[in-house]
């Protein structure tokens, strides 16, 4: 008996990585310029600490609400989609399997057994036939707003503690040093674990992270600091 192949494909993880992602690097580097900024303006150890809490919660509400709303428009589009799917399917069935069949044919199949796949796959799931090869939508690749805004939520939250960690362990005078350094190291570490899972470069991922992350932080101690020395 021959073995099994088994594939693992990397698709599947698409929307709960992209939104994992998302969250924590949004999470590391808002929450590292903000503290860096109000450093950079002279503020206080205690001023910078309260700032990034603030920045914290404020950054998981606002993930979690943008994630659902954007995640919800793509779900009512879908749903929308493959209702007007549902009508045509009732309407006119003959018509449906003839665009299926053409779909198959622009594929590369032959117009008998393009036939015949269509006939099959629609006694079957004849909506879930053309939501796959017409609409485009799959069970892998389908809208789960409450689970890519809890999602952005969690992971936000997750690597704001990382500069608020940093900022608490910093000595008097380091705040800005020390934050940037401990959110770089984790914004790389981040973006090679995030390339890993999805099977992407590592290197890349996390040096282009990393290279964005110095660029902001940067930015925005510049400005704390010109902010700070104007008041």
């Amino acid at each position: 008996m021959r073995p099994r192949h088994a594939e693992h494909h990397m698709v599947g993880r698409i929307g709960w990585l992209r939104a994992a992602v998302l969250g924590a690097n949004d999470g590391i580097l808002s929450t590292a310029s903000l503290i860096s900024g109000v450093a950079a303006a002279d503020a206080d150890h205690s001023s910078a600490l309260i700032a990034g809490i603030a920045g914290l919660v404020a950054g998981a509400m606002s993930m979690a609400a943008g994630e659902y709303v954007s995640v919800s428009s793509q779900a009512d589009t879908e749903n929308a989609e493959l209702g007007r799917e549902r009508q045509e399917l009732t309407e006119d069935v003959e018509g449906e399997r003839r665009e299926l069949a053409d779909i198959y044919v622009k594929r590369g199949v032959e117009p008998d057994l393009a036939r015949k796949i269509a006939v099959q796959l629609m006694a079957k799931d004849a909506l879930g036939a053309h939501a796959r090869d017409e609409l485009g939508i799959s069970e892998i690749t389908v809208a789960r707003p409450v689970q890519a805004a809890l999602t952005s939520a969690a992971t936000f939250a997750a690597g704001a503690s990382m500069p608020l960690l940093a900022t608490l362990a910093a000595p008097a005078g380091w705040i800005i040093p020390v934050v940037t350094s401990v959110s770089l190291v984790t914004l790389a570490a981040l973006g090679a674990i995030g390339a890993r899972a999805g099977g992407a470069n590592e290197w890349r991922a996390a040096g282009r992270v990393a290279f964005w992350g110095a660029f902001a932080m940067a930015l925005t101690a510049g400005i704390g600091a010109l902010v700070g020395a104007k008041l």
